[in-house]
């Protein structure tokens, strides 16, 4: 940070990606608040979208939107209808969706905030600044992690959907990473989030963005039917339709111990081998795993192509509802972190190995064909198997339990390769195969459905900002009739 005071302005220099160094001027006056003198809260390109955006408008969020504050504490109240909770990892594809549901305060866990149908929620916590949602249903009691601003309308001066389309657009996710501060838990501050500026929109544009965002997420709620309708299908050809009841007190042969060389509690569950029994009685059949898929070994290095731009999938990445990946980010080859050696291709299955996130399943479509996923994952690609089927088997209960089972460790828990060669699946016949396929195919066709309009929505707002409305409702009208 250099400060000249002849002209009164301070220029501060970011050192970002290890070859040049790229710098701001910035006015005495212009510091936000006289407060804060971190170098990155004042970066180029955070600095261009905030005055790029501060023309389009007058009004700051605060003035048509309330930040809601209301918090429910377990610790004192008592839960007296049943509740939905969601994490910031509940947001998949810009809905927040969870299976959560609670009867008592002692499930809620921490202080929750209470938020409503049309909110609209942000997380202020990287690296979840992406996680924004319109709440779209009205059914329970909703509760949501701290670290989400909800965000309310006042009156009926600005609709949500349009703050929706408007917070996942480049301009405010560049300002928003740019304006994190912290250390531990790096985050925005909610006030300084408050007062950034809202363009000046005509009901025109609101109303052609709210029928974007109402449609789309009326075919994301259609996208979870139809997986929900092929996960039933499988755990009913199956007879494990019901949920298995884990046992708080069992015994088991010493000798039983000594053969896997295991004596933590876990591993002899009874309720696991509930289910590997139902599944060695299915009528058709049962095999070992890996006699139906291949397990990928993590050999490829992005290393060897330095100057390679790849798209590399997390386990933050996956969208665990329906099984496919939301986001990915670009790397280039020589930057690529040491876990990701993973070469994925189309109708590969992705299952993490990592215990707690067991559940980060996912289909490679053909988009991701060609992406690097981390070394957290299992790569299962399919011999006799159909890949939407592999999908719903690895994340019902028949592959969870079997991969919970065999999770082992102290610092990372995780399940280890060798151990796949004991896990069993059924052997469906090709009617139920296709059967679940078609499913998911819709399931995962009605979500790109979803996207794609949430898309139009965003770059239909981004227009209108950095050119005008007319261009805006042009590209709507093109956009929505292709799609």
């Amino acid at each position: 940070m250099l400060k000249n005071n002849q002209q009164k302005v301070i220029t501060f220099l970011i050192f970002g990606d290890g070859k040049m160094a790229v710098f701001s001027i910035i006015k005495l006056s212009e510091l936000e608040g006289a407060k804060i003198f971190a170098s990155e809260f004042y970066h180029p390109a955070k600095i261009i979208s905030k005055r790029r955006l501060e023309n389009a408008g007058t009004k700051k969020i605060k003035d048509y939107f309330y930040n809601v504050k209301e918090i429910f504490d377990p610790k004192t109240t008592p839960l007296t209808q049943q509740a939905l909770v969601f994490d910031l990892s509940d947001v998949t594809s810009y809905f927040l969706y969870s299976r959560k549901k609670v009867t008592s305060s002692e499930e809620v866990g921490s202080a929750k905030k209470i938020f409503l149908q049309n909110d609209v929620l942000i997380s202020r916590l990287r690296p979840y600044l992406k996680e924004v949602s319109f709440i779209g249903f009205n059914e329970k009691l909703k509760l949501a992690s701290t670290e989400f601003v909800v965000l309310r309308q006042k009156g009926n001066r600005y609709y949500p959907e349009t703050l929706f389309a408007y917070l996942i657009n480049k301009e405010m996710q560049n300002i928003l990473a740019w304006s994190i501060t912290g250390t531990e838990h790096p985050r925005f501050d909610e006030d300084y989030f408050l007062k950034l500026t809202l363009p000046d929109f005509s009901e025109n544009i609101h109303k052609k963005i709210k029928t974007i965002v109402q449609s789309a997420w009326k075919i994301f709620l259609n996208s979870l039917d139809l997986y929900s309708q092929a996960e039933t299908l499988l755990l009913e050809e199956l007879g494990l339709n019901f949920k298995p009841r884990y046992k708080k007190t069992y015994t088991a042969k010493l000798s039983s111990t000594l053969i896997v060389h295991r004596i933590d509690a876990e591993y002899f569950q009874p309720a696991y081998e509930e289910i590997i029994e139902k599944i060695k009685e299915y009528p058709n059949g049962f095999c070992r795993l890996l006699k139906q898929v291949e397990n990928v070994k993590p050999d490829f290095d992005p290393t060897k192509y330095p100057d390679k731009i790849f798209s590399y999938v997390e386990l933050a990445d996956i969208d665990s509802t329906i099984g496919v990946i939301h986001s990915v980010n670009e790397i280039k080859g020589e930057e690529a972190p040491s876990r990701a050696r993973r070469l994925l291709r189309e109708n590969d299955v992705i299952v993490s190995s990592v215990e707690g996130s067991l559940e980060k399943v996912a289909l490679i479509d053909r988009e991701h064909d060609g992406c690097l996923a981390s070394t957290g994952f299992f790569q299962f690609r399919p011999l006799n198997i159909l890949p939407e089927v592999l999908l719903v088997l690895s994340k019902t209960i028949v592959l969870q339990s079997q991969l919970k089972k065999r999770c082992s460790g102290t610092i990372l828990t995780a399940v280890p390769r060798e151990s796949l060669r004991g896990i069993v699946i059924p052997i469906f016949p090709p009617p139920i195969q296709q059967k679940i396929a078609s499913l998911v195919q819709q399931s995962h066709g009605a979500r790109r459905k979803a996207k794609e309009l949430l898309e139009i929505a965003k770059k239909a707002v981004e227009i209108a900002v950095k050119k005008n409305e007319k261009e805006a409702l042009d590209y709507i009208s093109k956009s929505v009739k292709k799609s």
